[in-house]
């Protein structure tokens, strides 16, 4: 059973998110602490988190960004903030996915359970995929090169490992969106920008400089050497 953890102020909504949770058969609790998000966070040891932006002490993505510098453990913002830098912002921060409110909860579970399936289905059945002495081992969300680490986030680590199953092959942004939310559902495209802005800044700083290369109008690509 995956343990969800539910950072949201509003009694009611809380609420109603654990209650529904419950009846799809999740172990939802609600952060009744919401001075110290990380802290019962880390006591806790949820499977994924769901992140209101607005909240006392300090905002959503302070503990998204708090918890993201230590776990990989999936994140998803629900909001009553519609515009789309509210979006980016979360996402730049390390989050998974983002739902508005008002907010259907059909819709909500059925995004909850696709990022479950992708975050753990996905990264269990990973071989490892190398590229220039780089190993992705999507399992753990580690790109490894020399004995060294690099820590990826979820979304990070599915469009390096989505590049690498088509290496020498250009990628289409429909298809990366695709992959990392698994939706039909509207996703703003800067959100993917971002993600893999933030990829390759990550990718530039561990020494692997043009590791992901852009085809404009086209998509992305690992080359193949």
């Amino acid at each position: 059973m995956h343990k969800i953890m539910i950072v949201e102020d509003d009694p009611t909504i809380a609420g109603l998110l654990a209650s529904g949770l419950r009846k799809w058969g999740y172990e939802a609790f609600i952060c009744e602490n919401l001075a110290e998000v990380d802290a019962v966070f880390t006591a806790e040891k949820p499977h994924m988190v769901l992140m209101d932006c607005t909240l006392p002490y300090f905002n959503g993505y302070h503990w998204c960004e708090r918890i993201r510098s230590g776990s990989t453990t999936p994140i998803m913002f629900i909001s009553g903030n519609t515009g789309s830098m509210d979006m980016v912002m979360a996402m730049s921060m390390g989050g998974d996915d983002y739902i508005t409110k008002p907010f259907d909860m059909d819709v909500v579970v059925a995004k909850i359970g696709a990022l479950l399936r992708r975050t753990y289905d996905f990264a269990g059945a990973q071989r490892l995929p190398t590229h220039r002495g780089a190993t992705l081992d999507a399992a753990q969300s580690l790109l490894l090169v020399d004995g060294d680490k690099l820590e990826l986030t979820r979304n990070e680590c599915r469009i390096l490992q989505t590049l690498l199953e088509h290496k020498g092959k250009v990628v289409g942004r429909d298809t990366l969106m695709q992959r990392l939310w698994d939706s039909d559902l509207f996703i703003d495209d800067n959100t993917l920008t971002v993600n893999v802005a933030r990829l390759r800044k990550k990718l530039e700083d561990f020494g692997l400089t043009d590791f992901v290369v852009t085809r404009k109008g086209q998509g992305y690509l690992v080359e193949a050497q």
